[in-house]
C-alpha cells in the first residue's frame, strides 16, 4: 500500500479525504468482481463447452456494463473486452458438433 498523505487542515479537503477512502473501496470491489466474472468466461472457453461460455459471456457483458455505468470502467476498456471476449466465445465449436 502507498504511504498515508500527510493530515489535511482544510475542512472540503477532509471530506474529499474521506469520500474518496470509501470511493476507492468501493471500486476495488467492482474491479474485482468484473476480473473474477471474465476469468470464468475464459475458464469456460478453455474447457471448450459453448453452452457454458456463453451463460459467463451473458454474465460478463451485464457485469461490465454495470461497472461503466458506475464509472468504475472506461466504456472502451469494457467494449474491449466484451468484444474480445466474444469473438473467443463465437470461436467454439457449436455443443452438436462437438
Amino acid at each position: 500500500m502507498p504511504p498515508k498523505a500527510r493530515p489535511k487542515k482544510n475542512l472540503s479537503a477532509m471530506k474529499r479525504a474521506r469520500q474518496a477512502v470509501k470511493r476507492n473501496l468501493r471500486n476495488r470491489t467492482v474491479r474485482s468482481t468484473v476480473k473474477t466474472i471474465i476469468k470464468k468466461v475464459e475458464t469456460a472457453i478453455a474447457s471448450g463447452n459453448r453452452e457454458d461460455a456463453g451463460k459467463a459471456l451473458t454474465e460478463a457483458v451485464k457485469a461490465l456494463n454495470k461497472a461503466v455505468s458506475k464509472g468504475v470502467i472506461h466504456r472502451n476498456t469494457a467494449s474491449r473486452n466484451i468484444s474480445r471476449l466474444t469473438k473467443k466465445v463465437n470461436a467454439l465449436p457449436a455443443a452438436g458438433a462437438a
